[in-house]
């Protein structure tokens, strides 16, 4: 490996892939990509090693089953998990991720001890607290991916529905990575105007509602996970904590009293550098939204109570 930056991403599937290659092509760091199917993450790597060659990237991608090769990692990314199937409980998906991320994190942190994680398998929250126990990592260093995935979807509503450039549309989504999500309605501007002054209530409810249930409507359309959005914006985490640009950026962090919550893992605004989460950025809610992310925070007590519980 050269003396670029290093970054592991476990889990070789739709995901990871794409959050490797739009590592790739940021050009500033080597990418390990794991998976425990033979000879996947190495044809994967080849393949991106090769489209190097067309747009122009240098970073050197490995493909391996084990873990040796991710030693010494800056960033370790886990996408590890199986999707939800057809009849399967939100109890069992739980239980049965929790093996996957439980076995993933412990061997990749052995190898990489100052690496930050970030947490990208579902179900997001209850993986995050997964992630911090295995590890023993502080808090700074296990990071969830989920609210620059919600925020760019309401985002990309609002841009639609305006006819607006979507980099003028600036929009906060905090709480659980689910139906109960807390898109900030006050915090959300285009170009600088409030997006209560662009649209009536109606649209607006409208919009949440169709950011809310964002995830399922691609599941319905693709009938699996979309992975293109979730991709790049765990690859913008990952650019915010390697190249330390302290963004301010939604991300699932363990919180500690901020916003009227403790002990548990929530979508709230973070500066994220190279220690990882180095702030919690509180905003200030309406009496609406803060009421909606106390739901938020209930509904995702009810999936972390499930840890620990083996069937």
């Amino acid at each position: 490996m050269s003396g670029r930056k290093k970054i592991t991403v476990v889990g070789a599937g739709n995901v990871g892939a794409t959050c490797a290659q739009e590592l790739a092509r940021r050009d500033y760091a080597d990418v390990v990509l794991v998976d425990i199917i033979p000879n996947f993450p190495q044809g994967k790597a080849l393949d991106m090693n090769q489209a190097g060659a067309v747009l122009g990237y240098e970073p050197v991608l490995t493909g391996a089953n084990g873990y040796e090769e991710t030693a010494d990692s800056d960033v370790v990314v886990i996408t590890a998990g199986r999707p939800r199937a057809p009849g399967m409980s939100r109890d069992d998906l739980v239980t049965t991720n929790e093996s996957i991320v439980s076995a993933v994190t412990r061997q990749a942190v052995r190898r990489s001890p100052k690496a930050v994680v970030v947490v990208v398998s579902n179900p997001l929250d209850a993986m995050c607290h997964v992630a911090k126990s295995t590890s023993r990592f502080p808090k700074s260093r296990v990071v969830g991916m989920a609210g620059i995935l919600d925020t760019a979807r309401f985002s990309a509503f609002i841009a639609r529905e305006l006819e607006v450039s979507v980099k003028d549309v600036t929009a906060t989504v905090l709480g659980g990575h689910g139906d109960q999500m807390v898109p900030v309605v006050s915090a959300t501007t285009v170009g600088g105007i409030p997006l209560a002054e662009l649209l009536s209530k109606a649209k607006i409810r409208k919009l949440v509602e169709r950011t809310r249930f964002g995830g399922g409507e691609i599941v319905d359309l693709l009938g699996t996970s979309a992975w293109y959005a979730p991709g790049a914006a765990a690859a913008q985490m990952v650019d915010s904590i390697c190249l330390d640009e302290k963004r301010v950026l939604p991300c699932t962090a363990l919180l500690e009293g901020e916003y009227g919550v403790r002990g548990l893992y929530m979508g709230v605004p973070v500066k994220l550098g190279a220690g990882g989460v180095e702030e919690v950025v509180t905003l200030k809610l309406t009496a609406d939204e803060r009421k909606m992310f106390r739901t938020s925070a209930a509904a995702v007590r009810e999936v972390v109570a499930v840890l620990g519980k083996k069937k």
